[in-house]
């Protein structure tokens, strides 16, 4: 069943990261007219990592053996509100003489109210996975949601551009430091794990290879 899944996840989440890659692409074809907005340059590559970690992440789901149809619909739903979130940082139709920074303020309670509830359902897609055996809430976990769920209503609230500097530099600095230590953690776990492996002695490794029946030479 995660073959299906698997596949319309990857097109999702690809879409996502079509556009905000066509926006910065279209941000430097258009850099001599246009004028850009170094927030939105930020938030483009923070935009970027999260894609890409969710959709590592959603690979996990490999080893679930029994599916049902809403956990099909929710990880589907999960996906498309990343795609809507990633589609309100660039203009669809930027021209030469855009102001990305006013786009970018006309359109923040929509970047900022879709990036809050992609928080918001990542909450139950992660303590599934935790439910279902597939991998345990990371610590790190219980700090980095709750502070980017603030992260999101203040930049739904202010329209502060000092604010919103911060926000998304916060933002990119918290998703690292996050993904960072979980990577640690986990290589940290196989570590001990493969301390605790025992091999059995050289000697009977020998013993069970002399009583095998080697093919004699011809």
């Amino acid at each position: 069943m995660f073959d299906y899944l698997g596949v319309l996840l990857s097109v999702i989440f690809g879409l996502a990261l079509t556009n905000v890659l066509f926006g910065l692409s279209t941000l430097i074809q258009l850099r001599r007219t246009a004028r850009p907005y170094w927030v939105q340059i930020v938030w483009a590559a923070a935009t970027i990592i999260y894609v890409l970690a969710v959709w590592w992440g959603m690979f996990w789901w490999r080893q679930l053996a029994s599916w049902r149809f809403e956990g099909f619909l929710f990880l589907v739903g999960y996906a498309i509100v990343i795609f809507m979130w990633a589609a309100m940082l660039f203009p669809p139709s930027p021209s030469e003489d855009t102001d990305y920074k006013a786009y970018y303020f006309s359109n923040r309670r929509w970047f900022f109210g879709l990036m809050a509830l992609a928080q918001a359902l990542d909450i139950p897609e992660t303590l599934a996975k935790q439910t279902n055996g597939l991998r345990d809430v990371p610590i790190e976990y219980r700090l980095f949601l709750p502070f980017v769920m603030i992260l999101s209503l203040i930049g739904w609230v202010t329209p502060n551009r000092r604010a919103h500097g911060i926000i998304a530099i916060a933002f990119l600095g918290a998703q690292i430091a996050y993904l960072t230590l979980s990577a640690l953690d986990r290589i940290n776990t196989g570590q001990v794990l493969a301390s605790n492996v025992r091999f059995p002695p050289i000697a009977n490794i020998r013993s069970s290879l002399d009583t095998l029946a080697w093919p004699k030479p011809r």
